[in-house]
């Protein structure tokens, strides 16, 4: 679903946007983003930015355009993530390395913060819940897995259906159930929580924050009638000028943005909701942090730590699937009117920084290209 041209009209009013991304008070100016220069910090001027907030100024300002975020650097004790070297090539180990490694610094240093959550009890009650109904449990191999939509879920849902008997494999060609026959941390008792926590092995995996927001807009609102009706309906009257009468098949990218722009990000939808939201990476100390990009890798990597039994192998992709390109993305991000990407980047800057992806370059010579 390409955006219409509707997407390079749009304008921006001048107020305030809410819903800025949690526990970052710096203050989110409207200034428009710069599209010229970029000034590349230090490591250890970065590790600063980011522990205090000041990236989102930054961001606002343009100066990481066409930056690549550089490894915070950190002293003390780390979180100990764990390394598939032991089960890949030797090129791949050193990357999966560097990768867990630059992760694991940039979240001890931006958790190491005062402001930030230290453990699930001190998260707000809606926080909490939301934590909580997205950490799946399987009590046999000890491991509890953060789902995060648009990341391959669907598929880890059936590897865990498939350890837990309810699934003969995950290659059974039917519509996947989102809840039954799954455990969900929510469903246990405080004291069963702690110790699952404590005690088990805990994963999740990320995405690139700007690819997985438009597979989620390609998906919901070019495929799903519901999400249509849902929310696509009110984006079109709350958006368009001349809304007609609003079906919401035809939701425009840039009318999708100026949505999540109004939206709390603590109560979004689950599938645009920011992955640090969903799985509060400060309050749970993670054991191995996944990557889409790595999928196969990592999901062999995990398999074989929980110690799945051999036949229990991670779904190939679907031969239907059709992912999301670096020049689709592209296309979607430079379509966008610069004051509105200014905006939405703050709304995931922790999903950029903790999880150690680059901002996107939308500078006007990358975007000719």
């Amino acid at each position: 679903m390409a955006p219409s041209k509707q997407d390079f009209s749009l304008k921006r009013s001048s107020g305030a946007r809410s819903g800025s991304v949690l526990n970052l008070r710096t203050p989110v100016n409207s200034l428009p983003l710069r599209r010229s220069s970029a000034v590349l910090p230090s490591v250890l001027t970065f590790a600063v930015i980011v522990a205090s907030g000041g990236l989102l100024l930054m961001i606002e300002k343009g100066l990481l355009n066409s930056v690549d975020t550089p490894p915070p650097r950190g002293n003390g004790k780390k979180i100990d993530y764990l390394s598939p070297s032991r089960h890949q090539s030797s090129a791949a180990d050193a990357e999966s390395q560097i990768m867990q490694d630059i992760r694991n610094r940039t979240i001890w240093t931006v958790c190491g913060q005062k402001n930030m959550p230290h453990s699930v009890w001190s998260l707000s009650a809606v926080q909490r819940k939301t934590l909580l109904q997205h950490i799946l449990v399987n009590d046999e191999h000890r491991f509890l897995y953060c789902y995060v939509p648009k990341v391959a879920c669907s598929n880890w849902k059936r590897v865990l259906k498939v350890l837990s008997g309810a699934l003969e494999s995950v290659h059974v060609k039917l519509k996947m159930d989102h809840k039954s026959d799954l455990l969900f941390l929510a469903d246990l008792k405080p004291q069963e929580i702690r110790y699952r926590l404590k005690h088990y092995f805990k994963f999740l995996f990320v995405r690139d924050p700007m690819e997985r927001l438009l597979s989620a807009y390609r998906n919901k609102f070019g495929e799903i009638e519901a999400y249509q009706r849902k929310y696509g309906a009110e984006i079109v009257r709350r958006y368009r000028k001349n809304p007609g009468k609003a079906m919401g098949d035809d939701v425009t990218f840039a009318e999708f943005v100026r949505y999540l722009l109004d939206e709390d990000v603590e109560r979004m939808n689950e599938h645009w909701m920011p992955v640090y939201n969903l799985c509060q990476p400060c309050a749970v100390s993670y054991d191995f942090i996944g990557s889409y990009e790595r999928l196969q890798a990592d999901a062999r990597f995990v398999l074989q730590r929980v110690s799945a039994p051999p036949h229990v192998q991670f779904p190939e992709r679907q031969a239907w699937y059709s992912p999301v390109t670096p020049q689709t993305l592209q296309y979607y991000l430079c379509s966008l009117p610069p004051p509105l990407l200014s905006e939405l980047l703050p709304k995931y800057i922790l999903d950029f920084s903790l999880f150690s992806y680059p901002l996107p370059n939308t500078t006007s010579q990358h975007c000719r290209q």
